[in-house]
C-alpha cells in the first residue's frame, strides 16, 4: 500500500453501494407501471417499505418472498398476475456500475482500506461478480449477513474494525441523510454523495487532487476536518 499523504482526515474509507457504485435502470418497470394505470414508483413505494424491505435486508426471507410480498401489496389494485409481474420486475430490475465512482474507489485503495457497508440481501456476492467488482474492496459489510442495517449504528463499527482503523478515523460515503447522519454521530468524517465530484472532492490526495479540496465535501461531527 502506497503511503498516505501526512495530514489526511481519514485512515479508511467506507462507502455504500446502492446508488454511489451501482444504480438501477428502472425504466422497464415505469413502463409496466403506465401500462397497469399506476403512478410510476408504486412498485418501488411498496417493495421498499420497511415492513416490506428490511426482512430482505436482514437475510430474514428471500427475494422470491419479497416479491410475493409486493405481490400481496399490489393484488387489489391491478389483480394477481400483474402484480407478480410488478414485482418480479422491481426485483430483477437490470443495474450498471457507474466507472467513475468505480475509478475513483480503486485509486483511494492504493492510499486506505476500502470497505463496502451496504444495506443489501444474500445475492450480493452474485451481484458484484456480475457488476465486474467482487475485487473491489478490501472487505464487504452486508447487512444480510451481519444482521443489521444501517442506520444501526452497529454497523458501521463493524465495518470499522473490518477496516482496522477506529470508527473516527472513517470517511463514510452514502447516498441517504439519516445513514450519514448516524455515521457522524459516531465520529466519522462524511460525505453526502450525488455525484462523483462529491467524493472526488472529498478524498483529496487519495483521488489525485490538492489536499485542501478535501475540506469541500469532507463533514466532521462538530467541527472541520
Amino acid at each position: 500500500m502506497t503511503p498516505a499523504p501526512a495530514g489526511r482526515a481519514f485512515d479508511a474509507l467506507l462507502c455504500d453501494l446502492d446508488n454511489v457504485i451501482r444504480f438501477y435502470d428502472t425504466a422497464p418497470l415505469a413502463a409496466l407501471e403506465r401500462a397497469a394505470g399506476l403512478p410510476e414508483g408504486t412498485t418501488a413505494d411498496i417493495g421498499y417499505a420497511p415492513e416490506i424491505d428490511l426482512p430482505l435486508l436482514l437475510g430474514r426471507i428471500t427475494p422470491d418472498a419479497w416479491v410475493e410480498s409486493i405481490t400481496a401489496g399490489l393484488t387489489e389494485r391491478v389483480g394477481a398476475e400483474r402484480a407478480h409481474e410488478l414485482g418480479r420486475a422491481l426485483a430483477d430490475a437490470p443495474f450498471r456500475a457507474d466507472e467513475e465512482a468505480v475509478s475513483l474507489l480503486r485509486r483511494a485503495r492504493t492510499h486506505v482500506p476500502l470497505v463496502l457497508v451496504t444495506n443489501a440481501t444474500l445475492q450480493l456476492d452474485s451481484d458484484l461478480a456480475l457488476l465486474g467488482l467482487t475485487d473491489l474492496a478490501d472487505a464487504v459489510v452486508s447487512s444480510a449477513v451481519e444482521r443489521v442495517a444501517k442506520p444501526d449504528p452497529a454497523i458501521y463499527r463493524i465495518a470499522a474494525e473490518r477496516a482496522g482503523v477506529l470508527v473516527e478515523r472513517c470517511l463514510f460515503v452514502d447516498d441517504r441523510q439519516e445513514n450519514i447522519d448516524a455515521a457522524a454521530a459516531l465520529g466519522m468524517a462524511t460525505v453526502l454523495y450525488r455525484e462523483p465530484d462529491d467524493l472526488r472532492r472529498a478524498l483529496g490526495p487519495c483521488a489525485g487532487e490538492a489536499a485542501g479540496d478535501a475540506a469541500v465535501a469532507v463533514q466532521r461531527a462538530g467541527r472541520e476536518p
